[in-house]
């Protein structure tokens, strides 16, 4: 079991696959992108998959979500996720992807036994996803989308972040898309995790201004927090349901109190919190010889140390050293 002292179960593990992403966008990254790590850094496919089993065979861990950077970019992808699939206990598995490969992989997937996807679209308007990701692949994400519906990677979460000045007002618009082609929109607060340390807080958009636009169009029914459990999205029902918008107010409504989630970065590193500073060492154990169990013990330390909270209300707060694409948001 992976507790910390106050009693927070962790049972949702992340698992960064790379930091490698073929989009630039403006709220992660700079346009030149980052100094990547170097192949021997990255943990192999066998140590991914010796990792994860033991999180679920010995650490309590019954949901696997693979992330990036991009975790399509990762040669090894469908091979990692047959081998967890045979995993026992297996794991319900997800991933998040910009949804630019999906296309071509969606199906492939399914069959090894990834159970469904969140795919990041911050827009409707081609023009703008340009501007937001420097590249211009947004009907490549749209196709994506078709894609994995079509393969059975379902329920399709839409994650939207919403910009001041390029997408703000497209919340509604968003949903009446989502609703339309049976996606889960979720909306997610601007975090602290760019590698320009340019966020600012007086400069986000906030669940609170995503709900107020979208209340112009929709009539929302708070979905109850019996039903959100450990999840980081309030969620709604859109016109008495059945289909359902969430957010994720990370700054603004933090949920620490119920996070249940530990991260693994690509370079085999524990981190028990997204906005942690600290780092604790898998792959050393790995490679030195370390048996399942001494991984176990130095993962359960890891996990029992975390803090009460993210501290992103605290006015001292400084941003982790590692962008998003590093650490598997």
């Amino acid at each position: 079991m992976l507790i910390d002292t106050y009693g927070r179960v962790a049972t949702d593990l992340r698992v960064s696959l790379t930091d490698r992403c073929n989009l630039r966008c403006t709220y992660c990254m700079p346009e030149e992108g980052l100094q990547w790590l170097t192949k021997s850094d990255l943990l192999t496919d066998h140590e991914i998959v010796r990792l994860i089993d033991i999180s679920v065979r010995l650490l309590g861990i019954e949901e696997v979500r693979f992330t990036g950077g991009e975790p399509l970019l990762r040669p090894g992808l469908v091979s990692i996720v047959e081998r967890v699939a045979a995993l026992a206990p297996r794991p319900q598995m997800s991933m998040t992807t910009n949804g630019i490969g999906l296309r071509r992989t969606a199906t492939a997937l399914k069959a090894a036994g990834l159970d469904r996807v969140n795919v990041s679209l911050d827009t409707l308007r081609p023009e703008v996803f340009k501007t937001l990701t420097r590249r211009d692949r947004h009907q490549d994400v749209l196709d994506g989308l078709q894609a994995a519906r079509d393969a059975g990677l379902t329920p399709v979460k839409v994650n939207t972040v919403l910009m001041p000045g390029l997408n703000a007002d497209e919340a509604p618009d968003l949903l009446a898309w989502a609703v339309e082609h049976d996606y889960e929109l979720r909306f997610i607060e601007q975090m602290p995790l760019d590698a320009q340390h340019g966020w600012r807080r007086d400069g986000m958009v906030t669940a609170g201004d995503i709900l107020a636009s979208l209340h112009t169009r929709f009539d929302l029914t708070p979905e109850g927090a019996g039903e959100r459990g450990a999840a980081p999205a309030e969620r709604w029902l859109v016109n008495g349901g059945p289909y359902r918008v969430g957010v994720i107010a990370s700054v603004t409504r933090p949920f620490c109190a119920a996070c249940d989630r530990t991260r693994l970065t690509a370079d085999g590193q524990i981190r028990n919190c997204l906005f942690a500073r600290e780092e604790t060492d898998l792959r050393g154990a790995l490679r030195s010889g370390g048996s399942d169990e001494e991984i176990a013990r130095i993962w359960r330390l890891a996990m029992w140390g975390k803090k009460a909270g993210a501290g992103l209300d605290d006015p001292s707060f400084v941003q982790p050293d590692r962008p998003m694409s590093a650490i598997g948001g």
